[in-house]
């Protein structure tokens, strides 16, 4: 019961950090905040993956699309603060 509540609050968490640095991103339009705000999004599923894993449906394994959405959350973090010239 408590884990499913931890669960939902960080994939709220996740969701709040896209909307802020989404928005922050349409005020400045900083490169960097609109590739973090992709990163959060991929974590922000990866959250709801892990709640719905774990949860919802715990005898099925969905533990390869949570870690492949977090990669690839992660990886386009890595890709903008590699290439961005700012």
């Amino acid at each position: 019961m408590v884990a499913a509540v931890v669960y939902v609050l960080c994939g709220i968490t996740s969701l709040a950090c896209v909307a802020l640095l989404l928005r922050g991103y349409l005020r400045t339009r900083s490169r960097l905040l609109f590739w973090s705000g992709l990163c959060f999004v991929g974590l922000a599923i990866q959250n709801i993956l892990l709640f719905v894993d774990l949860v919802l449906v715990p005898d099925v394994d969905l533990s390869i699309w949570r870690n492949a959405a977090a990669l690839i959350g992660l990886c386009l973090l890595l890709f903008a603060l590699i290439w961005e010239d700012e």
